[in-house]
């Protein structure tokens, strides 16, 4: 690594900065990515790739690749003793199916995809701090990163005139450039593991949204099964920190209970996970800023974009990798790095009324009780339930979007109805 100034280094090689680097790399920049993990490597996910994601992944020319992976058809909800099979809605754009793609795969195979579009990847290595622009310029501008390559154990400095930050939701290089968490919006907590099942190419993902426990005990939170397609299943269960418990839950608990009451159709060995569970917390709803700085920009989980109605977050990170990709583009070649300003605003227009009514929602089913009413009548109803998941996958179609501000009022009418201790965000 040499004194050369790249056009844009790009923190982070996961869903995000690979869409980052892939755009901008076919855009004609000179991109270099920065990996703290060597490919192939796992992170605590659902695996699950929606028709959002899919999309992405087909515009970046990834559709033959995908075509091994387990393909899935649509949503199988249980609750209260009900099941209701739902297959994604048609829609313009987005496909009517989604993939279930282990991490350890996906995201070695688009990074590397990054890498046949001409950026360069250095895997192994760790961004340790930013580098300030010498005085003269506008202050918070950056130089490019101190990076340690973890083989060799050598410090280097790696120059650039962009930088985007997209490692993951604990950013510590976006926390290095002054980004934090507004408490006010909700945080996940998530934990999973993988079984062995008879039923791991089953066409449904499958969603509990009335879990309990072994003696017939509600427990916060959903629960998810998705078919992986070689053998096994992703087993996972999840909650807001809109539950007012939500520092006191035992996410280990909670996963073994869930999976000795997985539907017999599964056929697992709940005492037999292939590995052992791993969990971690999302900043959700857009909830980390400030997004831009002089000649940086923050992305996908870095950004806390992640959808709070189901903790989605690859989709948000191929599509805010692709918009700061073009910004970053715009701005190399106009020589005029106050494209970057415009970010935020693009980020509001595109997500803004959608992750306010999903915040909205997360107060809602803080409150259990509450949320096991609105299941019970939801799951009696397929239309409404159809109707649910489009707006959960954020699947509306563009004549539908007038839906988003009707549930909007109508989330926000509920909220106001709520007790206070039922609503109150957790400060996790």
């Amino acid at each position: 690594m040499s004194a050369h100034v790249h056009d844009l280094l790009i923190v982070g090689g996961g869903p995000a900065g690979a869409a980052t680097a892939y755009w901008a790399a076919r855009a004609g920049l000179d991109v270099v990515v920065i990996e703290k993990k060597a490919f192939p490597r796992d992170k605590t996910c659902g695996d699950g790739l929606t028709p959002r994601a899919v999309h992405q992944l087909e515009e970046m020319g990834l559709a033959a690749t995908l075509e091994p992976y387990h393909r899935f058809s649509g949503l199988r909800t249980i609750a209260h003793g009900r099941t209701l099979e739902m297959a994604w809605p048609n829609h313009p754009i987005y496909p009517s199916h989604g993939y279930v793609v282990r991490r350890c795969d996906l995201d070695a195979l688009v990074a590397e995809h990054a890498v046949s579009a001409g950026a360069v990847l250095h895997q192994a290595t760790e961004a340790l701090r930013p580098v300030e622009a010498d005085g003269g310029g506008e202050a918070g501008r950056l130089a490019g990163a101190v990076v340690r390559d973890k083989d060799s154990d050598t410090e280097s400095t790696i120059l650039a005139r962009y930088v985007v930050v997209a490692d993951g939701a604990n950013s510590r290089f976006g926390r290095a450039l002054g980004t934090s968490r507004d408490r006010g919006y909700p945080m996940g907590m998530a934990i999973r593991t993988y079984y062995e099942s008879p039923a791991h190419d089953d066409p449904w993902i499958e969603s509990a949204l009335d879990v309990r426990d072994r003696q017939g005990n509600a427990m916060p939170g959903y629960g998810w099964i998705f078919p992986v397609g070689n053998g096994t299943i992703n087993v996972g269960i999840g909650l807001l920190s809109t539950f007012r418990d939500y520092k006191e839950v035992n996410t280990s608990h909670l996963m073994e209970e869930f999976a000795h009451s997985l539907p017999d159709h599964w056929g697992i060995d709940p005492s037999r996970p292939v590995q052992p569970p791993t969990g971690g917390r999302l900043p959700m709803a857009g909830s980390v800023g400030p997004k831009a700085g002089p000649n940086w920009l923050v992305v996908g989980d870095a950004a806390g974009s992640v959808n709070p109605f189901n903790g989605e977050g690859i989709d948000y990170a191929y599509e805010t990798g692709r918009l700061a990709a073009g910004l970053v583009a715009e701005a190399a070649a106009r020589g005029d790095d106050a494209v970057l300003t415009r970010y935020p605003g693009m980020l509001e227009e595109e997500y803004g009324l959608y992750f306010k009514v999903a915040s909205l929602f997360a107060k809602v089913i803080g409150n259990p009780v509450l949320i096991r009413e609105l299941t019970r009548v939801g799951m009696r109803s397929k239309p409404l339930m159809e109707w649910a998941l489009r707006v959960m996958a954020n699947l509306l179609r563009e004549e539908e979007r007038g839906a988003a501000e009707a549930a909007y009022g109508a989330i926000a009418t509920v909220v106001r109805l709520v007790p206070d201790r039922f609503t109150k965000v957790g400060t996790a």
